[in-house]
Formats: C-alpha cells, structure tokens, sequence
C-alpha cells in the first residue's frame, strides 16, 4: 500500500460530525494529524472529538469575536510554510460557522485553501426532504423578530427553487406560524431535527400539519432544518385545504393569539369571510 504523501502547506477547512462521530472521514482525520495546528469555534467543544480519535495537536480559538486578529495570525503563519485546519463545533467551516473571513484573506495572499468535505445539515435535509433538489438556496438562520422574519419569507423568490434555512427549537413554532401567515396553511415544507443524532426526526408536508404535530409536543428540542417547497400552491389547492378550520384555529391560538385574531388569520388565508368562517368553525366544533 503506498504511503500517503506529506500535508502541504496551506489552510484545511475540515468538516466534522454534526452528531454521529462515524460521519467523520478518514481524509478528515488524516489532516488533523498533520497540520501545525487546529482553529477552533470552541476548543473545548473540538478537544472532545480529537480526543475520540487519540489525536494531539495544538488548538487555538477562531470565532466570531476575534477572526479579524486570528486572521492576521495565521495569515503570518501560513506564508511561513505552515498547514492550519479550520473547523467548527460541528459540520462544514464557513456554513453558518466562522471561517470565511480567513479563507477570503487567504486566497487574497495567495495561499492554498483545501475544501475536506463533510458532514452538512442543509444538505442531509435537502435530500431526504422530497422537495426538489435541482435547485436550492441556503439562508442560514432567519431573523428573531417575527416581523423581520415574515418580510425575509415575503422576499423569497417561488420559481422553484427549494429554501432552506437553520432554526432553533425556541423558535420553530413562530417561525412555522409567520409561514402560514404568507405563504398560506398549505405550502409544502419540511423539517429534519437533531440530523445524524439519536433522535433524528423528518417531518413532511402542509406547513399546518406539521406546526400542529410540533404543537402538540410537551417540549420542542434539537436543532432544525427548515425546507419550504419552490412552488407556491395554486389558488384551487388552496381552496380545499386539509385541515379543519378548528384545527388552524387552535393551532394558532396555542401561538398565543387570541381565539378572535386566529380566526381572522384563518379567513385571510383561506380566502373566506369572517363570517362564514366563525360559522364553520361553530359547526365544527358542536360535531367534535
């Protein structure tokens, strides 16, 4: 078997796990033992994994806070001839994570920059989520405020291309609500929760159905992947919609919003009258 050939110099940017330590590769692996030295998000959070894998190698911080100085840094060190590895707490550099400051800096100064492919949350849920995947576009995070949220999902663009964004579990309820709130009950979505972990969760279809499955919970943990369909809903799919009006009711009143302004958000998004909307509703609850 012939023997791998020495790390070149240059900057690594090495995927880790993002919960399953048998998702690392043997690439990945085989650069972190050679490099001079490993950028951490948090070296405590990247100690636990080389220390797993019975690797030892000097770790320094590379974060959000102090990339403008560690950047000069290892810049100095890499036109030295030095091999640094950039990783995250979990997944790929870069994606939602620090490291694209020092990989721009780096090519700048002519430095060889080396992609060591990984684990990815985005892409694990793009895949088995059943929505298109012939063209997509990542967000990231969503903003926090629900209005600045509702104006970013108003802004995307529905010619087909799958949207994904990352949400945290404090925030998926409201997220799922401002979804109904512009694209309407019925848009096709998914969600995947804690990705390669233990308790790893896809969730698929109308963006109603799932907030009531989400709703129904006791706690709501783990990471998410949020993936909203391309294609909008034409105005027939939208006039029979799957769940009952008690049901979008309830699920919206569980948002905190009151049992009036949930029905006048159900009459807005089914295109009906208050009216013949609160009448549905009193025939629909007098049956249950």
């Amino acid at each position: 078997m012939t023997e791998a050939a020495p790390l070149a110099p240059g900057l690594y940017l090495v995927a880790t796990p993002i919960g399953n330590l048998e998702d690392i590769t043997l690439r990945a692996l085989r650069v972190l033992q050679s490099v001079d030295r490993i950028a951490c998000e948090d070296t405590r959070q990247t100690q636990k994994l080389l220390n797993h894998f019975h690797i030892q190698k000097p770790t320094v911080s590379y974060h959000q806070h102090n990339e403008v100085v560690r950047t000069v840094e290892f810049l100095d060190d890499l036109r030295a001839g030095k091999r640094i590895a950039i990783v995250s707490d979990a997944g790929t550099p870069g994606i939602a994570d620090p490291g694209s400051k020092v990989v721009a800096a780096a090519i700048e100064a002519g430095i060889a920059v080396y992609p060591i492919p990984g684990a990815n949350a985005a892409i694990s849920a793009l895949i088995a989520s059943g929505l298109s995947t012939e063209t997509f576009t990542f967000h990231g995070f969503l903003p926090a405020k629900a209005g600045q949220r509702q104006s970013q999902i108003e802004s995307l663009a529905f010619n087909g291309t799958t949207h994904i964004f990352y949400e945290a579990p404090h925030r998926i309820l409201e997220t799922l609500a401002d979804v109904i709130t512009v694209l309407g009950p019925q848009h096709p979505i998914a969600i995947a929760r804690e990705v390669t972990k233990l308790h790893e969760e896809h969730l698929r279809g109308p963006v109603s159905e799932v907030l009531a499955t989400l709703t129904s919970r006791d706690a709501i943990k783990g990471e998410f992947v949020l993936l909203l369909s391309g294609n909008r809903i034409t105005t027939e799919q939208a006039s029979t919609p799957q769940t009952s009006i008690a049901t979008a009711v309830d699920v919206l009143m569980k948002q905190g919003i009151s049992e009036k302004d949930a029905l006048k958000q159900v009459a807005r998004d089914r295109n009906l009258g208050k009216s013949e909307i609160y009448r549905q509703w009193q025939r629909e609850k007098a049956r249950h």
